[in-house]
């Protein structure tokens, strides 16, 4: 037999095993066997029948009670997933309920449950493991001092699980983001890790609002992109008959509303860039932003430290961040800082005063030619130190650092400074933990003239071919001739924050349902039309 012809002939066995219709599951009563009946009933609760609704942390109330007590008088309803059953005889069963990421046990002894042995296995063998139900009881402890609810009422089925769900062991990446639904199920972590991306948003929500910011929302789509360096994800919108695109910053709304007399201002939201995907990118990812009025550098550095110092100590308590390779981080104040400027004359082996000379790129090149620096085209001082700084600094920035005084060629948003040695520099900072990026921050450029100086460099670097520089921004010009105060500009990236705080390697573990790759029209073709 052919590879070929052996290839088809496995391939056509795997599709017999793989797509064929789902049986609904049987289940054993007490002396018979029988197909299982769907019910997909409406959710209600009478007080008289059902007793008080609780969750599983109402238990909590009842831990005084003795190994063995029982509250007989108190009627409640417990609903939630199954997620194990045990029968220790056909008249006494124990299940493991799940509700919103908590467990609590359930008890069905057929000497408490108001009915007949008939009614109590059958409406036993009606529950399955991965169903949603109810059971109705009342509280107590088991012998063992266990908090449990004791089913004497009723045992429903209120919507049935008719998958099998995996016990454990669902590492395949593909299936986990493919089915979030059944990551989450069978998976702890991963929902421990969204639990916890909550609580990071939470904190930063309040963080801000305590300060006296004004939370905010700007255009996701709009006619135009600005406030970064990237390739926008680009649309058309057929009634206006105008192309638009997906956000790749707030910035500019954001300065605007400065200018509008709205002096402390922060967003929390989506931002899309058309770029790739590894580790620690992700064409969607959530940014928080906020610009405040009358701020500066140190203080911004101030609160990002009070910021992250806080974070960790709320949400990680006593256990401590890691590296991926096991390094302990440290957020104690104050944190580590470096001169840019300073460790690239120290990689280059020459002062950077001729940045301001006209032939600044082509000196650039030619000291990273001097010390067998590899670049890639478009040559732009911005691309340039781009590089360098992510090859020589980047690395060093294990524990929590503020890089600061960058060339000012990578900040054409920043208002510029001359720093001690007569070098022109940017207003800004950027803080590096565990060698990735988590804060961009600045004292922001509101000078009309030179911000249009500067997007006509940008123009420049975009007919060069760099298709990352964005277009120039006129309307946001003729804003700035209203008085943008002095401010300060500050953005934070949350799923990085997630990562570090979460200890996972890769970004899609702290999305909810991270970008995947097509499923291919060969795969399409021979999947379940049902």
């Amino acid at each position: 037999m052919s590879k070929q012809k052996l290839f088809q002939k496995l391939f056509t066995l795997h599709r017999f095993i793989s797509y064929q219709p789902i049986q609904r599951r049987s289940l054993s009563c007490t002396a018979f066997r029988q197909e299982r009946v769907l019910n997909y009933p409406r959710f209600a609760l009478h007080p008289q029948k059902h007793g008080q609704w609780i969750m599983p942390r109402d238990l909590q109330k009842y831990q005084c009670l003795k190994n063995g007590q029982k509250i007989e008088d108190e009627l409640v309803t417990l609903t939630g997933r199954i997620i194990s059953k045990r029968e220790s005889s056909a008249k006494l069963i124990f299940y493991d309920l799940m509700q919103n990421g908590e467990t609590v046990q359930v008890v069905a002894s057929r000497n408490r449950f108001n009915g007949t042995p008939d009614d109590f296995a059958e409406k036993n063998g009606q529950l399955s493991r991965g169903d949603i139900v109810s059971f109705t009881g009342v509280p107590g402890k088991t012998n063992h001092g266990q908090l449990s609810v004791f089913v004497t009422q009723g045992m429903e089925v209120l919507t049935p699980c008719i998958q099998d769900i995996p016990r454990s062991g669902l590492k395949d990446p593909e299936k986990r983001f493919r089915e979030r639904h059944l990551d989450l199920l069978v998976n702890p972590e991963s929902s421990k890790v969204l639990r916890t991306r909550s609580k990071i948003i939470r904190f930063i929500r309040q963080f801000l609002d305590e300060r006296g910011f004004l939370e905010v929302e700007t255009p996701i789509l709009s006619g135009k992109t600005g406030g970064a360096n990237a390739r926008p994800f680009e649309t058309h919108a057929h009634t206006l008959d105008m192309d638009m695109q997906l956000r790749i910053a707030p910035e500019l709304y954001l300065k605007q509303l400065v200018i509008g007399g709205l002096d402390r201002v922060y967003e929390i939201g989506k931002q899309f860039r058309n770029e790739g995907i590894d580790a620690d990118h992700n064409p969607e990812f959530t940014t928080c932003e906020f610009y405040q009025a009358y701020g500066n550098l140190e203080s911004l550095m101030n609160d990002t430290e009070k910021l992250l110092s806080g974070m960790t100590r709320t949400i990680c308590g006593d256990n401590p961040i890691r590296t991926r390779l096991g390094e302990i981080i440290d957020f104690e104040m104050p944190f580590r800082r470096i001169n840019v400027m300073d460790r690239l004359e120290t990689v280059l082996g020459e002062s950077l005063l001729f940045l301001n000379q006209n032939n600044a790129l082509d000196r650039l090149v030619s000291l990273c030619e001097t010390n067998r620096i590899k670049l890639s085209g478009p040559l732009t001082q911005s691309r340039i130190f781009d590089r360098l700084i992510s090859d020589y600094i980047e690395p060093q920035c294990i524990q929590p650092t503020f890089l600061y005084n960058h060339p000012l060629a990578l900040s054409p948003l920043a208002k510029n400074a001359v720093d001690e040695k007569g070098r022109r520099v940017a207003a800004r900072f950027e803080l590096f933990v565990a060698g990735k990026e988590l804060v961009n921050a600045y004292e922001e450029l509101n000078d009309p003239e030179e911000q249009r100086r500067r997007f006509k460099l940008q123009l420049q670097d975009r007919d060069s071919g760099d298709l990352e520089a964005p277009l120039p921004d006129i309307d946001f010009c003729r804003a700035l001739e209203y008085a943008l105060p002095p401010t300060a500009g500050w953005g934070m990236g949350i799923d990085r924050v997630v990562q570090l705080m979460t200890g996972v390697t890769h970004i899609r573990e702290v999305l909810t349902f991270p970008v995947m790759r097509p499923i291919t029209t060969q795969t399409k073709s021979h999947s379940n039309p049902e």
